[in-house]
């Protein structure tokens, strides 16, 4: 009873000071138009839904995005491409759509609805930027599921050849193609320019041959047994490949004259090394180059500075991921040795507890040679090392560092990184090195004189010291 007091009261205190109209819908259009845009299109819609006012601003909307969690698209897909349909059917044709990006299971009759829907709009109104985020129906999948639903896609594109026409992005999730399918992919998405395949793969030994005059961005995770030849792609800019597991070289760099971020993730326990001075060989123009390791074997091979350093001369950036803990550093230095303009080294050593427990290889030492003495490097401004510990091999290593670097400005000391498994799950103490990182004042100012000690133009100051970084989310192998 007294709750319902309270609401008969709150009703009539909304009557008297602003009559049936909520304070949201007396805002002026452009303002409303603004907040509807940084919603998701279902969550603007049920926004609008008691509004006539607001209901006439949905045609006016800019930017369509539906993106629901694959646990409601399940439930929720056919809603996606009745969504779709009248968004694109009911606006007015001369107001441009600036982006429209859609998230759907691939289920043939609501593809068919919002292929066409957005072929459709892309024939009667401006679209800038159109994007597909495509999945298949199960979580996990056999070989012939993957197969399955790759003849599903192709009937997909075949079907709805204009929209893929139009398409700017496409994301792409668990299929397997023959080797023809992704160039004939690759020639119907004549203006795609950010290609994403996550366990998107042709079989083993297979071959992705990429040839495209629009593509700007190709991220690939996944992608098993697949070597990727990227023949021609004169606009690539950002390459990414996350996971493979073929012998052979699992990436050949052609016609990519603008590529100028790389990034190479592999757990690797066979015995291929990639060899920066081969494989660089035709993109001279990397700026920004990530390795990560997994905290498994180190698969590049240190090399000279003479033989690297033709493919390294732009470098700006190195961030060297996951190398496993107790792996000696140093061998790092030739990277610095062979690139004059690098500005930003990170290294990263890992000791995840969580991980302990199912480590696969035992091996941490990497054979190379010793770095010049004499070596002055003019360019490099910052260091940054998570996982430091204040032994030889890291103090080591940072001090030999600001002797070559001159004009070093900034050299951050982080613990290890941790994510919400080493926090919560139980590890024994004798599976892990427990972390004997400088807490007080005294122990930092210890490492900072074990650094520079003899150093004339080394500074101190120099050296911050930074809490562990928190990552979070599960760091899996």
């Amino acid at each position: 009873m007294k709750l319902n007091r309270v609401r008969r009261r709150r009703r009539r205190d909304l009557q008297k000071t602003g009559g049936d109209e909520d304070r949201l819908s007396q805002l002026p259009n452009d303002v409303l138009l603004n907040i509807l845009e940084r919603l998701d299109t279902l969550d603007a819609i049920r926004t609008c839904i008691l509004s006539k006012r607001m209901q006439n601003l949905l045609a006016m909307l800019s930017q369509i995005v539906i993106l629901l969690s694959p646990r409601d698209l399940f439930r929720m897909n056919g809603v996606v491409a009745d969504v779709t349909n009248k968004m694109l059917r009911t606006r007015s044709p001369h107001i441009t759509i600036c982006k429209l990006k859609v998230r759907f299971i691939l289920r043939l009759d609501d593809c068919l609805s919002i292929g066409k829907s957005v072929a459709l709009a892309m024939a009667t109104q401006k679209l800038d930027a159109v994007e597909f985020e495509i999945s298949n129906q199960r979580w996990y999948c056999s070989e012939a599921d993957l197969r399955y639903f790759a003849r599903q896609f192709n009937n997909f594109v075949g079907d709805c050849p204009d929209a893929f026409a139009g398409l700017t992005r496409l994301h792409l999730q668990k299929m397997s193609f023959r080797e023809p399918d992704m160039a004939n992919i690759l020639r119907t998405c004549n203006r795609l320019e950010s290609l994403r395949l996550f366990r998107c793969d042709a079989g083993i030994h297979s071959v992705l041959r990429v040839e495209h005059a629009a593509l700007v961005e190709l991220d690939i995770s996944f992608g098993g047994s697949t070597t990727v030849e990227l023949n021609f792609v004169p606009k690539l800019k950002e390459f990414s490949y996350d996971t493979w597991a073929c012998e052979d070289n699992p990436l050949v760099l052609g016609f990519v004259p603008r590529l100028s971020k790389l990034s190479l993730t592999n757990a690797s326990i066979s015995d291929r090394i990639l060899v920066l001075s081969e494989l660089l060989a035709g993109a001279p123009s990397v700026r920004d180059l990530h390795l990560d390791f997994r905290r498994l074997k180190i698969w590049v091979r240190p090399e000279r500075p003479r033989l690297v350093a033709p493919v390294l001369g732009k470098l700006r950036s190195v961030n060297l991921d996951n190398l496993r803990d107790g792996c000696d550093i140093a061998w790092t230095m030739f990277i610095l040795e062979a690139a004059p303009s690098l500005e930003e080294l990170c290294v990263t050593v890992s000791s995840h507890r969580c991980l302990m427990e199912r480590t696969l290889s035992e091996e941490t030492d990497v054979k190379w040679e010793a770095s010049a003495r004499d070596l002055k490097h003019k360019n490099l401004a910052k260091l940054t090392i998570h996982g430091f510990q204040p032994d030889d091999n890291f103090t080591g290593y940072v001090r030999r560092i600001m002797e070559a670097a001159v004009n070093i400005k900034e050299v951050s000391l982080h613990d290890w990184k941790v994510c919400k498994l080493c926090i919560n799950r139980k590890v024994h103490p004798t599976n892990f090195r427990l972390s004997i990182y400088p807490r007080t004042s005294e122990e930092k100012d210890l490492v900072r004189k074990k650094i520079t000690e003899g150093l004339t133009m080394a500074s101190p100051a120099a050296i911050r010291f930074r809490p562990y970084c928190y990552v979070p989310f599960p760091i899996d192998e």
